[in-house]
């Protein structure tokens, strides 16, 4: 589902019109108009404060292609070789290969390590401010189940 259709889908479920939610995150009638019809996308920093105005984790709003994603570093895996390894030499179903590999976690310790590693790796790739690579995966990562246990 496109982050328009989910902003539309909550803020109804919540009975907000698209008025009310524009004066929770400080922008226009229009602005929500467009998020939610598909014209513009709020940036990762507006999708948090929509995710607190809608109360659903930002991860709901944040698109993702669909698939298996590391459950470290959020990438998707869609190839076999890709796959972390589990000990016994089997691949791993919810870790990638450069975060998992013989059934332990390697590089970066912790979960701000990480973040600060991979930001400029994922700038560089999706075109984006490393700021802004920054903001996404502070917000996203934390919902995945490494940093969860």
């Amino acid at each position: 589902m496109a982050i328009g259709e989910v902003i539309a889908e909550v803020r109804a479920l919540r009975g907000m019109t698209q008025d009310e939610l524009a004066q929770r995150v400080m922008v226009t009638r229009q602005a929500v108009s467009r998020w939610e019809t598909g014209a513009t996308t709020p940036g990762i920093d507006m999708c948090k404060l929509l995710a607190t105005a809608l109360e659903v984790p930002v991860t709901r709003l944040l698109e993702a292609p669909p698939g298996p994603h590391c459950q470290s570093c959020g990438m998707p895996i869609p190839k076999e070789e890709q796959h972390g390894s589990e000990i016994d030499g089997t691949k791993s179903e919810d870790y990638c290969a450069w975060c998992y590999q013989d059934g332990a976690f390697v590089g970066p310790e912790t979960l701000e390590e990480l973040i600060e590693y991979s930001a400029p790796y994922m700038s560089e790739g999706v075109h984006i401010t490393e700021d802004e690579a920054i903001s996404y995966m502070s917000a996203v990562l934390p919902h995945l189940r490494r940093w969860q246990e």
